[in-house]
């Protein structure tokens, strides 16, 4: 059973060695939703991740006899990094199982750690099986990435550090996969004060917690490519579940679209870079997902590890869910002076051309004809619907392709 007192003491045990993290306040974000809005800002975390809270905290609490058999976990990202990092802080073996695909960034960042790196399996299930089976030969012990009480209880420490600093918060939102860290921060508030509102957010493509809830246990889901593969979470775990069950006020979804604009605003007007996982909790503040307004609203940004090759294409589909990039095609006669004329028009609507390209075959394309395909910088889905309609006008056949 997880009490209030290991909370505490996990606080104690990570005092010198893991980041007190900011809280900070958004007047942008507030103005925009309604409530008073602070983001607990764990994209800044050693590691930039939570994930080392819990999995420093459940080192930390081995025996002697368990840490010369050293630890063992399976991860594609955080969790494997939060695991390498706090073995190195008391030079204890260290092994992290991770699928072939996993990102080389996060390869390399786990290696850096001093950890023993093994890529085996092609999705993380696998490399799951197989670090279960490797730590019963080595006898070491498995560090779960959420469903143990000495992780969630690391988790916990984020919301001692909320009320610290914000003892009259209202609610509070957490990115939601797996559970470690909203059962530990949904644990912790609710021992300080019951009234305070606790909220899971996960990804409408992946649903787990929602599943769980709905079912009154945790089941495997089906779910869908998303861009918050941090709470990609199929199964939720089984001591997560029952906390949260208990604790969270409830469970909210956010789409593709939401997350990855409030990615684009974090890094565009807070310059935040954080993972699509950490984008939910905002998302759900910024998209009217909260039953209230007027309240003191703290989201959590629970990680910052976006792979760099990500990145340009983060920004990219951001910009095209808030209607600030379009490509559209059309067909226009391959005469001098046509492309121009086009190109005329979009001046005039004020979008600015990032890139154009025309061919002359196509299962659309006549003789004496060519297939103009062209992306713009515009202002809005608006001024988007402002061009296509007078091109139309003006007779071109136009389609949005992306």
């Amino acid at each position: 059973m997880l009490t209030l007192q290991d909370v505490l003491q996990a606080k104690k045990r990570m005092e010198k060695t893991i980041h007190k993290t900011p809280l900070d306040h958004s007047y942008t974000f507030s103005k925009m939703s309604g409530n008073d809005v602070y983001m607990k800002l764990e994209n800044l975390q050693k590691t930039g991740s939570f994930k080392v809270r819990g999995s420093f905290n459940k080192i930390m609490s081995l025996s002697d006899e368990e840490r010369k058999r050293g630890v063992i976990a399976a991860s594609a990202g955080n969790h494997a990094q939060g695991v390498a990092y706090s073995s190195s802080m008391i030079g204890i073996p260290c092994t992290i199982v991770m699928p072939k695909r996993a990102p080389l960034s996060k390869i390399e960042a786990t290696k850096g750690y001093g950890a023993e790196v093994i890529l085996h399996g092609d999705i993380f299930d696998e490399s799951l099986e197989f670090a279960l089976d490797l730590q019963r030969k080595r006898g070491a012990t498995f560090v779960h990435p959420f469903d143990d009480l000495a992780v969630i209880a690391g988790q916990g420490t984020i919301a001692l550090e909320i009320v610290e600093e914000l003892p009259d918060v209202d609610a509070v939102l957490c990115p939601v996969g797996g559970g470690g860290l909203l059962a530990g921060v949904a644990f912790t508030l609710k021992q300080h004060n019951p009234n305070i509102k606790v909220y899971g957010v996960e990804s409408s493509a992946c649903p787990g917690m929602t599943a769980a809830l709905r079912n009154n246990k945790p089941i495997v889901i089906q779910a869908s490519d998303t861009i918050a593969d941090g709470i990609a979470v199929k199964k939720p775990g089984e001591i997560t579940y029952e906390i949260i069950q208990q604790y969270v006020d409830g469970v909210i979804c956010v789409d593709e679209a939401e997350i990855s604009r409030t990615m684009l605003y974090l890094l565009e007007r807070n310059k935040l870079l954080v993972e699509g996982s950490a984008a939910c909790s905002l998302a759900a503040v910024l998209y009217d997902k909260l039953p209230f307004k007027g309240k003191k609203v703290v989201a959590i940004l629970s990680g910052g590890n976006v792979d760099v090759t990500l990145i340009s294409r983060i920004i990219e589909r951001g910009l095209f869910e808030s209607g600030r990039f379009v490509t559209f095609s059309t067909v226009i006669s391959d005469k001098p002076g046509q492309l121009n004329k086009l190109l005329r028009i979009i001046a005039e609507l004020e979008a600015n051309v990032l890139s154009i390209h025309h061919q002359r075959v196509g299962a659309k394309v006549l003789p004496g004809q060519a297939e103009i395909h062209f992306s713009l910088e515009t202002k809005n889905q608006e001024h988007i619907h402002q061009i296509h309609q007078v091109l139309t006008n003006e007779g071109y056949v136009v389609e949005i392709i992306g």
